[in-house]
């Protein structure tokens, strides 16, 4: 028997079982309103009504889809749509009645009884099944086999609820939970699914002293809690080291839906994990309206950050999508990823290089992008610092041809992805990228005011995405891979760093605020949080590897390279902050450059760059950006400011 005759007809008999409890609890309400046998009350009534009242009911499940529940995950849902069902039905039944009998010989309070019946009859039998599939009293405290591992939940609340409920269902569980750590206090003492709330996170210690005093000492935390701040992350693997316990968490709450499946896998702890970013409420379905029936553009689509803005921009349904990348490798690898995520997206994928006017001048008019997302850029900063020359013919020349493709096409707006290292910059890929800043700004200007330009230009700045290409995550997990060292350039370095999805989704919110009341000269700022201590991450990521930093794994201090600084900044203190109504975007308002002055460099800087003269090149860059101070490695300028929060 195939698949699908088996849910026909299991939906079939779930049908005829609901429809004969309607049936039954008609004539039973009957029964008890009347205090004895209906049929010497009405046997016109016993007939036509529960005839009727079957009838209706079997409509209204078909059309709630009732017979659809599975029975075994019966839960609020799955209640409130038979409360819902018995509601209708009786009401239906109601105006029925009244049409072709006016009510006569049917008791009202027979009616209310039915209500009643009806939702015990349908619930009944799903609870009973449940917790017969459960097991009758299970708990995910019971030891069942003995080879299940012990563990400890870090968090009371939905989280540890939702696990608890996963192990009760799952007779083949790993886990057996043995305590649960409130990290807010509040249930210390309590039960969730008849597991003890042990005490306090900062009871930690003596709370594990007293499980081992009773053969219970867990040899797993697993963290519940989604919102726990990084820094007692960081110190939950500090102690779970410590005590010779291995750390995991629960996927977020969003990573899965409980009732596709009774089992919900723990998973190591990430260096993300320990970031100590609280999650972002997100605008999703302004983010959506952006998005939904737009032709859509992405330069450097191949690219970490272009990849993912392509990923959640083919989500959101646009009409069409244009990936184009330098990398012929990467632009295929986006692309078949795309198809396989989205087949029925309208999409083309286009091998360019953004230095080429010509070609993304074609792109973009056969293209026909209202949005575009411009990521491509070169931006490891001591390849750039070593070849400024190319640094500037990408980052520069090749915005001036994507901006200028945009400006002849009409497009409505164009967004530029830029970094904080255009602040106060000490390399040439800051300085690049801070000349890129200036000319989407000075054209931003010129359309407010009153120049023939259709297209509005968003400049979104953040820091640091982790996984990214050339970013210092890759580095260490490959020098772990080998044994060690893991290499830090200066013990008190520190910088910004957000993951590729929370930066993408910020860029999007970003985008719908300047599509929608952008004005002038701004620049949406990427609240990136607390800088992190490189080496404070390394030591981290040896942890997580369940090494030890300075014994199995040494960190070796290089020293720092040209164009870095100690600390980056998102905002230099001439700019002025403002917030915005999303919590992780803010506005700065910088100092606009002369527009003529720009163009006229930028032509100077491309020149250099064809010609190969450095000297020019860095003589050009730094009468653009009087704050570039091409010193090799320098702190971060007096008078820098950190995200303002």
């Amino acid at each position: 028997m195939s698949p699908r005759v088996r849910r026909s007809l299991r939906a079939g008999f779930i049908l005829c079982h609901d429809a004969a409890m309607a049936a039954l609890s008609f004539f039973a309400s009957l029964a008890l309103r009347l205090g004895g046998d209906p049929w010497d009350y009405s046997p016109e009534l016993v007939i036509l009504g529960t005839g009727g009242f079957t009838l209706v009911s079997a409509l209204v499940f078909v059309f709630l889809q009732t017979q659809r529940d599975v029975w075994q995950y019966t839960s609020t849902p799955e209640i409130l749509r038979i409360l819902r069902a018995v509601t209708l039905i009786v009401l239906l039944f109601v105006v029925v009645q009244f049409w072709t009998t006016r009510l006569v010989d049917m008791p009202r309070a027979a009616l209310a009884i039915n209500w009643f019946m009806l939702v015990a009859l349908l619930a009944g039998p799903r609870i009973m099944y449940r917790i017969a599939k459960q097991g009758w009293g299970r708990t995910a405290m019971d030891a069942g086999r003995g080879d299940r591992v012990p563990v400890l939940l870090i968090g009371a609340a939905n989280g540890a609820d939702l696990f608890l409920r996963a192990l009760s269902e799952d007779s083949t569980a790993r886990y057996r939970v043995v305590g649960i750590i409130d990290t807010e206090g509040s249930r210390i003492g309590r039960r969730i699914r008849g597991v003890e709330v042990s005490g306090p996170l900062d009871r930690l210690g003596d709370i594990m002293a007293r499980l081992h005093n009773v053969n219970l000492r867990p040899r797993r935390f697993i963290i519940t809690d989604d919102t726990l701040p990084g820094r007692v992350m960081a110190r939950l693997l500090e102690e779970s080291e410590a005590l010779g316990v291995t750390l995991a968490r629960l996927p977020r709450m969003t990573d899965f839906r409980a009732a596709e499946s009774p089992r919900i896998e723990p998973r190591p702890i990430a260096i993300e994990d320990l970031l100590g970013r609280p999650q972002q409420v997100l605008d999703r379905a302004a983010m959506e309206e952006l998005i939904r029936g737009k032709r859509v553009l992405v330069t450097g689509a191949g690219g970490t950050i272009g990849g993912e803005l392509a990923r959640q921009v083919a989500a959101l349904e646009p009409a069409h999508l244009t990936l184009i990348d330098n990398s012929e490798y990467a632009l295929y690898s986006i692309d078949l990823e795309i198809r396989e995520r989205t087949p029925a997206l309208p999409r083309t994928a286009v091998l360019a290089n953004v230095r080429d006017g010509t070609r993304i001048a074609a792109a973009i008019h056969a293209a026909r992008p209202e949005l575009v997302f411009h990521a491509a850029a070169l931006k490891h900063v001591p390849i750039v610092e070593d070849n400024p020359e190319e640094g500037v013919l990408t980052n520069v020349v090749g915005t001036r041809n994507v901006v200028d493709a945009c400006v002849a096409e009409g497009v409505a707006a164009m967004v530029l992805i830029s970094t904080d290292k255009a602040v106060n910059p000490a390399a040439v890929m800051g300085a690049s990228k801070r000349v890129a800043e200036s000319y989407c700004q000075s054209l931003n200007l010129a359309r407010a005011a009153g120049e023939d330009i259709a297209t509005r230009f968003i400049t979104l700045r953040f820091g640091n995405v982790l996984g990214s290409t050339g970013s210092v995550v890759p580095l260490f997990e490959r020098q772990l891979a080998q044994g060690g060292p893991l290499t830090v350039t200066h013990p008190e370095m520190t910088r910004y760093f957000m993951t590729v999805r929370e930066a993408v989704e910020l860029v999007l919110e970003a985008t719908v605020l300047g599509t929608g009341e952008g004005d002038g000269a701004a620049i949406y700022v990427l609240d990136m949080g607390t800088p992190v201590r490189i080496m404070d991450l390394a030591q981290q990521m040896i942890r997580l590897a369940g090494l030890r930093p300075g014994e199995d794994i040494k960190i070796q201090v290089t020293g720092l390279r040209p164009g870095e600084k100690l600390h980056e900044e998102l905002f230099h203190t001439a700019e002025t902050t403002e917030p915005t109504r999303y919590p992780g975007v803010l506005i700065a308002r910088p100092r606009p450059l002369n527009r003529v002055t720009l163009a006229t460099g930028i032509d100077q800087l491309a020149q250099a760059a064809r010609a190969r003269d450095r000297a020019a090149v860095i003589g050009t860059l730094r009468a653009l950006v009087p704050d570039y101070h091409p010193n090799g490695a320098v702190p971060a300028a007096e008078g820098a400011r950190e995200t303002v929060h």
